[in-house]
């Protein structure tokens, strides 16, 4: 009973800031599905239904005491149903197998790879001798070489000869998914040509009219703002970055102001914002009218609808869905006569999106957004009765808004930012100050105008002041990430650490009274296991085509090339700038035949890759206590251990058995990418197929 009235005293000194928690409840119930290690059944899923609705009826008749509570757990278990939903409604077929041979399908969207190479994605596919139903409903392809057809429509019909094989999963056990990243995209199948892609059919007449307006619009953005400033307006004006340099985005990045590339929250509010100011002012301006109709209303709906323009032409992306999303419930409360900038607002937000895109949560675009927005608004609340702002001269109020605002949004967003990009922008803050206001006051209003003035051949006029604008944000990225230090790398943190972070903050930002201080609690134990956080000792890629050693705080890699992008990961999520040629060069491995070897555990480890590797497998064996290929096993080895697979992740392996711990393509096709961690009892070996469990996107 005692406890039963503590329960009701918390929750009676709540009443009226619960809302807010409805969001954290229904994420945790998204996080709760996507953590669990097979996909729950439709037996399942009903059960818990009739749970829920059980706890509604216990909350309804006991609201007094158990009432938030109850609700609480209904939304939690909403949360997993609604990710459920979303996994069977985006559910289409996978490729099984490495596919070569004609590609023909529509174009739907163009971006760029990381390795910069033109990429599209393609609907209504069609491979060659291949049964319709089990054709993968996207497709994604790299153009590499010379590409005759250079310009790739959305609605074109194309056709090429190129290579595909099912979506990667992690790069390493507990690394980034793309395998559950692509199946939320419908992505069935990647792959790359070598060969000139064929335009085989223009868009056809009254489809895809918005991508078609979109991609008209860049062309013409790019004839009119030359070079890279070109390039940014039409990332900003109708998301297209496939015209941006590497070198100008690593800059970005580096510098901390990539946001400004990326339509999302900051852009949205600034056009909403000032389409409002200039509708608001301009019905202010007609006495007749101003004196009869609140004119912030009529300017909220001119908001609203300028926005839903914006989110149409950027091609309706997650970041961009999401911020209309947030713009949409503010300005929703100015026609309702409710303060627009409150935290309830942006719980509303959070539960739209998480209703619409239940997978977003996982991402870092949902994470920082909403951390930035929370933060925000939470501090700009607790100043408003503040004498603080009020107290300066008039003249310098924007300047300390902007700086507060700052302050607030890097540090909401820097845990996060640094766990997904595994690295901290030193300087991002200066970058932000001397480029934020710029893209506030000139590039986003001088877009607008020039789209008004587009009808009337002026928009040239418009375009000046934006890309002087742009071409000062540029001159910024890239004289910042050019400075000493302006980056500084960091480790990987495990799972856990993201969601101490934000449940402790949460915590004090959102409860009521001293209690919310103890958030800060795990908010320092996510800081300690972070500082912490254990790296494996020996990686081994998905493909068997690398290895990597770690020794000394440094991983050695076994080959200076191959797996390009995968050793990439490996080494940013150890914290460590070098590539992996150099990597490579580190001391650690020795040639032995046609592989490398390096010490492991009491033992010794051989990797060899290509046709000679193949032949010296016996040999390796006999000589070596690990062998690990991509290669063909010969039928001589059949019978080696392998690794204990069936024993599932932590499983410990005994080294000293007959012959060699043989880790080949049969082993590699079960376990995806493998992590050695050094332990009391030995070798513990995780599998990412283990991490990932029995889902629906694991193949």
């Amino acid at each position: 009973m005692r406890l039963i009235s503590h329960i009701n005293a918390a929750q009676q000194g709540q009443r009226g800031a619960l809302m807010p928690w409805s969001p954290v409840m229904v994420g945790a119930g998204v996080a709760l599905y996507f953590a669990l290690p097979v996909e729950p059944s439709g037996v399942a899923l009903a059960g818990l239904g009739f749970l829920g609705l059980a706890l509604l009826l216990l909350g309804w008749r006991a609201r007094e005491v158990f009432g938030p509570l109850a609700f609480a757990l209904v939304l939690v278990i909403a949360g997993l149903g609604l990710s459920a939903l979303r996994t069977a409604q985006v559910a289409g077929p996978v490729l099984g197998f490495r596919y070569y041979g004609p590609i023909e399908g529509r174009v739907v969207m163009v971006d760029r790879s990381a390795s910069d190479r033109v990429r599209i994605t393609l609907d209504e596919v069609v491979l060659s001798r291949m049964d319709p139903a089990r054709v993968p409903t996207r497709v994604r392809v790299s153009l590499h070489g010379q590409q005759g057809f250079l310009d790739p429509v959305p609605g074109a019909r194309i056709m090429m000869t190129g290579h595909l094989s099912p979506p990667e999963g992690p790069g390493e056990p507990r690394g980034f998914d793309f395998q559950r990243h692509a199946w939320f995209q419908q992505i069935g199948a990647v792959g790359y040509t070598r060969v000139p892609a064929l335009l085989l059919a223009p868009p056809e007449p009254g489809t895809m009219r918005i991508a078609t307006l979109r991609h008209a619009m860049s062309a013409a953005i790019r004839a009119r703002v030359q070079g890279e400033a070109g390039a940014f307006a039409t990332a900003v004006l109708t998301g297209d970055r496939s015209s941006i340099s590497q070198d100008v985005l690593e800059a970005l990045r580096q510098s901390n102001i990539a946001h400004l590339l990326a339509i999302s929250g900051l852009h949205m509010g600034l056009l909403t914002g000032f389409v409002f100011l200039c509708l608001r002012g301009g019905l202010a301006l007609i006495p007749a009218l101003a004196l009869r109709v609140p004119t912030k209303k009529p300017a909220a709906i001119g908001a609203l609808a300028a926005g839903a323009v914006y989110l149409a032409l950027s091609g309706g992306n997650v970041a961009t869905e999401r911020a209309f999303i947030q713009v949409a419930v503010m300005f929703v409360a100015v026609l309702l006569d409710r303060r627009a900038i409150t935290l309830r607002a942006v719980a509303i937000a959070a539960l739209i999106v998480l209703a619409h895109r239940p997978e977003t949560l996982l991402g870092p675009g949902f994470q920082m957004s909403f951390a930035a927005t929370t933060a925000l608004v939470a501090v700009f609340n607790a100043l408003r009765g503040n004498t603080f702002l009020a107290g300066l001269p008039k003249w310098t109020r924007g300047a300390v808004a902007l700086v507060i605002s700052s302050v607030v949004a890097g540090a909401a967003t820097a845990p996060f930012a640094a766990a997904h990009f595994n690295m901290i922008a030193a300087y991002g803050l200066a970058a932000n100050l001397l480029t934020v206001p710029v893209m506030g006051s000139l590039v986003i209003p001088a877009a607008v105008v020039a789209l008004l003035l587009w009808p009337l051949g002026l928009d040239w006029i418009a375009f000046r002041v934006m890309e002087a604008g742009l071409d000062w944000i540029i001159a910024v990225a890239l004289w910042i990430s050019a400075q000493p230090g302006a980056i500084r790398p960091v480790v990987m943190p495990p799972g856990v650490v993201l969601g101490l972070i934000t449940g402790g903050m949460l915590l004090v930002i959102l409860w009521r009274g001293r209690a919310r201080w103890a958030g800060l609690a795990p908010v320092a134990l996510a800081l300690a296991i972070w500082t912490g956080a254990e790296r494996p000792l020996l990686l081994i890629s998905s493909t068997g085509r690398l290895a990597g050693l770690m020794e000394e705080g440094a991983r050695s890699l076994s080959r200076p090339r191959g797996d390009g992008f995968v050793a990439g990961l490996w080494l940013e999520n150890d914290g460590d700038l070098e590539d992996q040629a150099q990597a490579a060069a580190r001391a650690g491995w020795t040639d032995d035949g046609a592989g490398r070897v390096t010490a492991l555990a009491g033992g010794t480890l051989w990797h060899g890759v290509g046709r000679r590797a193949g032949e010296e497998l016996i040999a390796a064996c006999a000589r070596h206590t690990w062998v690990i290929t991509p290669e063909d096993i010969p039928a001589a080895l059949a019978g080696q251990p392998g690794l204990p697979v069936q024993a599932g992740a932590g499983a410990a392996v005994a080294l000293g058995a007959q012959g060699c711990h043989l880790v080949g393509p049969e082993v590699l096709r079960g376990t995806g990418a493998i992590a050695l961690y050094l332990g009391r009892g030995g070798l513990r070996v995780e599998t990412a197929r283990d991490r990932q469990g029995n889902r629906p996107w694991v193949r």
